[in-house]
């Protein structure tokens, strides 16, 4: 979670595409306090440090960050707000994940996005869970953004990072997951219901 007060500014110093992916390598005050998988806002935009060196660390935006903010206009020397996540007695990343599985998943589709993948998955919408587009969502532990929201499917775009540290790498179709919905949404779909 962020607060939306910039800490600093950071200076883009290399930029490298890949496949559709774009590698951001950012100079920043922060750098020394920041560790790899950490969630950074820059512009707004919230991106995971996925290396560090020196005094610059490195951020990756997949296609769909690329194509729905500005994020791709970056140049060497552009500037870039910065802000880490909130803390609340610790650094709070991705959101507010409690912990408690709502229900199971279905992985329903896997498609390969130039560099990214793309997670679509089914649940039983008798529970009365609900996703919305661009809210949060924790399948197997891992804080996701959702797209393609729909009334009971929704997807997920994973970096390779991700792909590469996280249990993703192992999903197939029909593989069962942990679903935990996003928790203010909970409170507000439940609100709504009375």
């Amino acid at each position: 979670m962020f607060t939306g007060i910039i800490e600093t500014l950071g200076k883009v110093t290399a930029l490298r595409k890949e496949e559709s992916n774009l590698h951001i390598t950012i100079k920043s005050t922060l750098t020394p306090e920041l560790k790899i998988d950490q969630s950074v806002a820059h512009n707004g935009v919230c991106l995971t440090v996925i290396a560090i060196e020196d005094d610059t660390y490195t951020v990756t935006a997949i296609d769909e960050t690329l194509q729905k903010t500005s994020i791709g206009a970056l140049k060497v020397n552009s500037y870039v707000n910065l802000e880490r996540a909130m803390i609340l007695g610790t650094r709070l990343d991705g959101h507010i994940v409690q912990g408690h599985v709502d229900q199971t998943g279905v992985c329903t589709a896997i498609e390969e996005k130039d560099g990214s993948a793309v997670f679509s998955f089914e649940y039983n919408a008798d529970y009365n869970n609900v996703t919305i587009e661009k809210g949060s969502i924790t399948i197997d532990g891992t804080s996701l953004t959702v797209f393609n929201s729909g009334k009971n499917t929704f997807s997920v775009a994973i970096i390779p990072y991700t792909f590469e540290n996280t249990v993703f790498n192992t999903y197939k179709i029909g593989t069962v997951v942990n679903l935990e919905f996003d928790v203010i949404g909970k409170y507000v779909a439940k609100l709504i219901a009375k």
